[in-house]
């Protein structure tokens, strides 16, 4: 009984931790069967473009599946617009004339697509509407009209299932980030911190920047993804700009303080300010995860004062040390590491005041008004 209790616990646990990708692959699933039986209830011809559709909108967030809906209709109807103008006004029987116009039709909406991403799948459709009537023996305009109806009815779908069927918002996301993003950054602090005085490996380094650029950039695509939530009032949560440029320079004092890193400081001036860098990089870590954990939970930031104490003491003793006689005894590029490294510390207290009131805009927040507790 104990082995199938740590085994359900187990699951329960990696079922939970993978809750969004789990929720993407059932949304997609439902999309998909309940296009097809769609598409065949209305007896469309051709039900594969229907669920294809359905698939392509139904995005990971809530925020992403009106924009992908809207940008795969105007795709579509420009593409067979255009593809079906061409059929039309172009005769081409034979094989020679139907490469042709299959040119004149991709060509220009390819190099479209290209400036235009969006639009990418505008030559798709151009091709459909130009090729499939002479396999089904109909017109282009048939065809045009009955894949802009396909596309129309797996975007509606695709669309209704990412709003009912375990919706996520893209304001959560923004939070689970965020919060990763600061556990990453906790973490590298404090191993930059403990590299001033003991020396850091520059590839361990590299790992840790990569680490917090990574999580900052999916951080970035989320927050997109939560302006189109916003903007179609799918969610009254603060604009995410601002704390991912807090983020970003908090990663900016993480590279500052590990280029400080690679050698450790002299013994005679780690022994002044080793006690101070210690303390600061365990207040530093654990201000940073409680920041985290206040995002997940939409509660007030911790209290800064322990942290704002650290720092200040750290940069007491920075001082202290300037006014010793010891820095005359470093050479030129340990003492650039030495105010390198007090600089930094100087600009982290102010971001980590930035993050402060960040975390309490996103606190205070409104829940999204149009997205389900479930997606909470």
């Amino acid at each position: 009984m104990e082995r199938i209790g740590i085994f359900w616990k187990g699951l329960y646990a990696a079922v939970r931790s993978r809750r969004v990708p789990l929720a993407l692959g059932l949304r997609v699933a439902v999309a998909a069967v309940v296009a097809l039986v769609a598409a065949q209830a209305v007896g469309l011809p051709l039900p594969l473009w229907a669920v294809l559709t359905a698939v392509i909108v139904t995005q990971m967030s809530v925020g992403m599946s009106p924009k992908a809906s809207i940008d795969y209709l105007i795709g579509t109807l420009g593409g067979a617009a255009y593809g079906g103008a061409i059929a039309l006004a172009i005769p081409h029987a034979g094989e020679a004339a139907t490469l042709v116009v299959l040119v004149l039709a991709v060509a220009p909406l390819a190099v479209l697509a290209a400036i235009r991403p969006s639009r990418m799948v505008m030559p798709l459709t151009a091709v459909i509407v130009l090729l499939v009537p002479a396999t089904a023996h109909g017109s282009p305009f048939d065809s045009a009209i009955l894949r802009v109806l396909e596309v129309a009815l797996g975007a509606v779908v695709g669309l209704l299932v990412s709003l009912l069927v375990l919706p996520i918002s893209a304001q959560r996301l923004v939070r689970q980030e965020a919060a990763g993003a600061l556990g990453l950054l906790a973490a590298a602090l404090g191993d930059a911190l403990a590299g001033v005085t003991h020396g850091l490996h520059r590839d361990v380094l590299s790992h840790l920047y990569d680490g917090v650029a990574g999580s900052l950039s999916r951080l970035r695509t989320v927050g997109v993804e939560a302006a189109h939530e916003r903007s179609a009032h799918l969610s009254s949560a603060p604009d995410s700009a601002p704390l991912e440029r807090t983020l970003y320079r908090l990663l900016t004092d993480l590279v500052i303080i590990g280029r400080t890193a690679g050698q450790p400081l002299p013994d005679m001036v780690t022994a002044g300010v080793g006690p101070a860098l210690a303390e600061a990089s365990a207040a530093v870590g654990s201000y940073l995860r409680d920041c985290g954990a206040a995002l997940l939970t939409g509660k007030a930031p911790p209290p800064r004062r322990p942290v704002e104490h650290a720092l200040g003491a750290c940069g007491a003793a920075f001082a202290a040390a300037r006014g010793t006689g010891w820095l005359r005894n470093l050479t030129d590029v340990e003492l650039e590491r030495f105010f390198a490294i007090g600089f930094a510390l100087e600009q982290l207290r102010d971001h980590l005041e930035d993050l402060d009131r960040e975390v309490a805009d996103w606190g205070t927040a409104a829940r999204p008004a149009r997205v389900s507790a479930a997606s909470q």
